[in-house]
C-alpha cells in the first residue's frame, strides 16, 4: 500500500484533533499492525512530541510499564512510531524523508489555522483529511466554514491530493445522539460534506495518559489504548470506518 497522508484537521482549539491524531496513531501502529509516522507540526509546543517524552520517562521510571514495554515489542517485533517535529511549512519535504521507511500512515498534526505558514498548501496535499465536531453552535460554525474552504477552493477546482473530506462528531454528550445533532446534520448534508457514521463520546478517558500506579493506559504514544477503554469509546469502530473509506 502507497504511504497515505491523513490529518485531523480543524480551524477550533479544542476540537480534540492531536489526542484523536495520537489515538488512532496508536491504534493502528500496536493493535492493527500498520507502521505509522507521525509529524508534529503544533510549532511551537508540539504537543504529540511532549506527549512522547513524558511516556518514554513514565516507562523508564515504572516497572511495570518497562516490562509492558518489553513485552509489546517482543511480541510485536516493532518499535514506536516515529514522531517528528517539523514547522508546518517544512512538514512535506519531511515527509517525503520519512517515505524511505515502508510506512502505510503519515499523520500529520497541524496548527489550528489555515493563516499559518505552510498549513493550506500542507492540508492540500494530504490524502484524507478528517475533521472532529462538536455540537457547540461556535466550534460548527467555525468548523463547517473550515471545510468548506477546503472543499471549495481546493478540493473541486482540483487544487489538491484530497480523495476525501470527511467530518465526525467528537465529545458527545452521553451515550446517544440527542435531536439536536440531527438539525446539525440536516445543515451539514445540505451543505455537500461528507458525515461518518461513527460518533465519539465524551469520555473522561480521553483525557488519561500514562498514570504513575500501574493503571489502564488510554492516550499514549507508545501504547495502544487499553481493551476496556476502547470498548465505550468507539475508537475502535471510528478506525474501521476510517479505513474503509482509505481502502
Amino acid at each position: 500500500m502507497e504511504t497515505k497522508y491523513v490529518a485531523f484537521s480543524t480551524q477550533k482549539g479544542g476540537a480534540g484533533k492531536t489526542t484523536m491524531t495520537v489515538l488512532i496513531a496508536s491504534y493502528l501502529h500496536y493493535v492493527k499492525g500498520y507502521n505509522v509516522a507521525v509529524i508534529d507540526c503544533d510549532f511551537p509546543q508540539y504537543s504529540i512530541m511532549d506527549m512522547r517524552k513524558r511516556d518514554v520517562e513514565m516507562t523508564l521510571s515504572n516497572d511495570y510499564y518497562k516490562q509492558m514495554a518489553y513485552r509489546q515489542m517482543t511480541a510485536l517485533d516493532k518499535k514506536g512510531y516515529i514522531i517528528l517535529e517539523s514547522k508546518p511549512e517544512e512538514a512535506l519535504e519531511n515527509a517525503e524523508r520519512l517515505k524511505k521507511e515502508p510506512l502505510d500512515f503519515i499523520f500529520f498534526d497541524l496548527p489550528g489555522t489555515v493563516n499559518s505558514a505552510g498549513v493550506l498548501r500542507t492540508l492540500s496535499r494530504m490524502d484524507y483529511i478528517f475533521a472532529p465536531i462538536s455540537a457547540d453552535r461556535v466550534v460548527l460554525t467555525s468548523t463547517l466554514r473550515f471545510v468548506t474552504n477546503i472543499n471549495e477552493n481546493l478540493i473541486t477546482v482540483g487544487r489538491s491530493d484530497i480523495k476525501g473530506l470527511h467530518l465526525f462528531w467528537n465529545m458527545v454528550d452521553g451515550r446517544e445522539k440527542t435531536e439536536l445533532y440531527g438539525v446539525y446534520e440536516k445543515i451539514i448534508s445540505e451543505l455537500g460534506l461528507n458525515l461518518m457514521k461513527t460518533f465519539v463520546p465524551d469520555r473522561k478517558c480521553f483525557r488519561r495518559e500514562l498514570p504513575t500506579s500501574g493503571k489502564a493506559i488510554f492516550r499514549s504514544t507508545l501504547f495502544p489504548a487499553d481493551k476496556q477503554l476502547v470498548s465505550n469509546s468507539n475508537l475502535q469502530e471510528l478506525t474501521e470506518e476510517m479505513l474503509s473509506i482509505i481502502k
